[in-house]
């Protein structure tokens, strides 16, 4: 039995519907789960894992838009289901994970039928939204070695993670993340080594 808060919402006979038509599934992880330019076939809706959903612009640079771990919704499918368009992003398996699969059509039905659906589905796309909003104000206006130290500071030392991979995370290029990184070591805040950054104080 699979259990999903926006799958609460319906009323039994729909809930009941809407569980024998879902299908689950399980991705290992470093599976790519959709590619920008792809059209979405239903709603995942997350039971367990870690899936990183990432941007890649034309100069190669990526960003990390956001995380969906367990009860989470994929946001980007619910604009791709609504509009007809193809994926903007890519998904990404960080950890082994298993989604319910809300095919197209009952994804319609639901949304049509069920107003507590609808308003949860609404819900999670505010207030990702919202988390989106602060994610460009953090980009265009904030400089990048704020932003920088104030994710070190976020997490405990040492980090595992590569300079490509954090300037991933910060959505700027590699050689901004080395240059600002080896600034902080120049002023023994940082140590750095291979895929790993000790921080001393910052």
């Amino acid at each position: 039995m699979l259990h999903h808060s926006i799958l609460e919402t319906l009323p039994r006979e729909l809930q009941k519907e809407a569980l024998e038509r879902i299908q689950v599934m399980r991705f290992p992880a470093g599976k790519i789960l959709f590619r920008a330019g792809e059209h979405c076939q239903g709603l995942p809706l997350m039971l367990s894992g870690a899936v990183k959903v990432q941007m890649t612009g034309v100069s190669g640079n990526s960003i990390v838009l956001y995380r969906m771990g367990a009860d989470d919704i994929c946001t980007l499918s619910i604009g791709c289901l609504m509009t007809g368009c193809g994926y903007r992003a890519e998904a990404f398996v960080e950890e082994e994970s298993e989604a319910a699969m809300v095919p197209r059509g009952l994804f319609d039905r639901l949304m049509d039928q069920s107003a507590a659906f609808r308003l949860g589905i609404m819900e999670s796309y505010g207030r990702r939204l919202d988390d989106l909003m602060l994610l460009v104000e953090e980009v265009a206006f904030r400089r990048m070695d704020e932003r920088l130290e104030e994710w070190l500071e976020a997490r405990r030392s040492p980090i595992h993670i590569t300079h490509q991979e954090l300037a991933v995370e910060l959505g700027t290029a590699r050689e901004v993340v080395s240059r600002l990184l080896k600034e902080l070591e120049r002023k023994d805040r940082v140590q750095l080594s291979r895929g790993r950054i000790d921080v001393k104080g910052l």
